[in-house]
């Protein structure tokens, strides 16, 4: 795990020492044990890593550079199948010096070139420049489960594993990006920014699943995996299940290679008690599993975690905490370094400072509930009255609707007048959701809902929290369910499979795990890892919250007051709901408050 960072300049510019040591101070967070750079005479490349050191400690500095000097690359990420693909090069002869699975990626390059990103099992944001193409590849893995930002800036290109690696080079260039009105507003929509658009104009994601080749001539991009070319297929329940529990558990044992301590964090819930269960399959010593806990029993799965952690004889640590966070809100926002609205980073953080005192790897259960239809809101809208006889295109929109934070309506009500004819032509569900709909038209339709939350809720929302606020505290997260066998998997199964048509979330999946992890584990009810902002909204902290949205130079630039004070009184009084709505503007005064610091 680390932080990579860096620049091509078609015009063979070099990137001065000063904005070279500037991006990686930027990171330094993602990579404390070590920092590295490649900056080839004449060529206006850099190559920068700092690094978090989890294989091979001592051999495992980066960039890696080819014997002739040709080729160079940097990883953040680990690529679990490393020591069957390091085994397959040394019977072809190829020599190896290190233990580093960063070499075994320039290895695999130097023989097979970019087609070698196909044999790859792990979580990856990956840069290689090669003089012999005089191209660099910016490579991202395949769902996202790590980072990598780019922006063109005249003949130059920056990319960095987080934004903030990229804003000192722009601001000292006099290039300091703009706001992106327009991933305002889609983020008033998820609730999060949808890739590949960023809260600045211009700094975009590299999407997952793609490389793009950076060349004197300009910059292309291609898809080199996509979930979509999978095709359902029917089995008998005891072919399914074998299946499953052969891949997870697969997928867990390989992501327990690591030369340093590692461990788990343990919510007591079906995703992460299978995958603690299927990690002490395969080690002599005791599991070390974290939880926090909240003495509010609507908040609190400790209890559950606690009986998880004796099921499988864990080293359990847990912590009761003040489940009131908000002041370490704006230090998550900077982290992020955009707005999000999703309050349960604030305890992800919180369990990652408490891991990190002991471990520096954790697995965890991400990607479970996306891929096994695992979240309430899959019952609630498929069981709604007609669902089952909407033409395709009512289907989506519906769909999308019950996704949505604020309506089409709802957003151009909020804003100002000249803000709402700015964005009165560009629909969110157009623009962020349509083409992910439309490429997965061959799948049944909860399966057509899954890849939509695959493709945007899961990599712009749910996997950068274990990966911001882990590296926040220079952990690594790792995520068996997002091995790319379990995921293609999961949409090979027909959608009842996953959500039964009496409701039964992760239907399949939950019988399957039974043996493993008991039936109160399994069959326990879903609890949101989260605190009680609303409430909070409601009472001691409503002066707070009205504060925050009128005095914030941002709010007041794009929305109405007349309409933030109705949010308000609304959810003040109880007459609506408007936690997730008021807790989104929030985080956008703050994550704006803090860039003005």
């Amino acid at each position: 795990m680390c932080g990579i960072f860096g620049h091509w300049s078609r015009d063979r510019q070099a990137l001065d020492a000063a904005h070279v040591a500037a991006m990686a101070q930027a990171l330094r967070h993602r990579g404390p044990d070590d920092e590295g750079v490649w900056q080839p005479r004449g060529r206006g490349v850099t190559l920068g890593n700092r690094r978090l050191a989890i294989i091979d400690i001592a051999g495992g500095h980066q960039p890696f550079v080819s014997d002739d000097g040709q080729v160079a690359l940097v990883q953040n990420g680990e690529i679990f199948n490393y020591v069957e693909l390091a085994a397959e090069l040394r019977t072809q002869g190829v020599q190896l010096r290190t233990g580093s699975d960063t070499e075994v990626l320039l290895r695999l390059y130097e023989r097979e070139g970019i087609a070698f990103l196909r044999r790859l099992n792990g979580m990856f944001a990956i840069a290689i420049d090669d003089a012999r193409e005089d191209a660099m590849y910016l490579v991202r893995d395949r769902v996202g489960v790590k980072p990598l930002y780019w922006c063109e800036n005249g003949g130059e290109v920056l990319f960095g594993s987080e934004i903030k690696a990229m804003l000192p080079v722009l601001r000292a260039r006099g290039a300091a990006p703009a706001l992106d009105i327009e991933a305002i507003h889609h983020y008033l929509t998820f609730n999060y920014i949808p890739a590949p658009w960023s809260v600045w104009q211009g700094i975009r994601h590299v999407m997952p699943g793609t490389w793009m080749k950076l060349t004197r001539s300009g910059v292309s991009t291609q898809r080199w995996w996509s979930l979509a070319d999978q095709r359902e297929r029917a089995m008998p329940f005891e072919d399914w299940s074998q299946e499953f529990l052969s891949l997870l558990d697969d997928a867990t044992r390989i992501r327990l290679r690591a030369d340093v301590p590692w461990g788990a964090f343990l919510s007591g819930g079906v995703d992460s008690s299978t995958i603690v269960g299927l990690m002490a399959r395969h080690v002599a010593r005791a599991v070390r599993t974290f939880c926090i806990g909240f003495e509010d029993p609507r908040f609190d799965e400790s209890r559950y975690a606690a009986d998880a952690a004796r099921r499988f004889g864990c080293d359990h640590t847990m912590e009761i905490v003040d489940p009131d966070m908000l002041d370490r809100w704006p230090t998550v926002l900077h982290h992020l370094d955009q707005p999000h609205g999703d309050a349960s980073f604030m305890p992800t953080l919180r369990v990652s400072e408490l891991a990190a005192r002991h471990v520096k790897v954790v697995l965890t259960g991400d990607g479970g509930d996306e891929l096994f239809a695992g979240y309430e809101k899959y019952a609630e809208f498929f069981a709604r009255p007609g669902v089952a006889g909407l033409e395709t295109s009512e289907f989506r929109r519906q769909y999308f609707d019950s996704i949505s934070l604020f309506s089409a309506s709802c957003k151009l009500d909020l804003y100002r007048p000249e803000i709402a004819r700015q964005l009165a032509g560009i629909d969110s569900y157009a623009a962020a959701a349509l083409p992910w709909l439309e490429e997965a038209a061959h799948l049944d339709r909860v399966n057509q809902a899954l890849y939509l939350d695959m493709q945007l809720l899961l990599s712009g929302n749910n996997l950068v929290k274990p990966d911001r606020m882990g590296m926040a505290v220079s952990i690594e997260a790792r995520t068996p369910f997002l091995d790319w066998r379990v995921m293609e998997f999961a949409f090979r199964s027909p959608g009842d499979t996953k959500l039964s048509a009496a409701g039964d979330k992760k239907h399949w999946y939950k019988r399957a795990v039974v043996p493993l992890i008991g039936h109160e584990l399994a069959y326990r009810p879903k609890q949101m890892f989260t605190v009680p902002v609303g409430e909070w909204f409601r009472h001691g902290l409503h002066g707070w919250l009205s504060n925050l949205l009128h005095e914030s130079e941002l709010v007041r630039q794009l929305f109405e007051p007349v309409r933030i004070d109705e949010l308000l009184q609304a959810h003040r009084t109880g007459a609506a709901n408007r936690t997730r709505e008021l807790r989104a503007l929030a985080a956008l005064a703050l994550w704006h408050q803090g860039v003005q610091a």
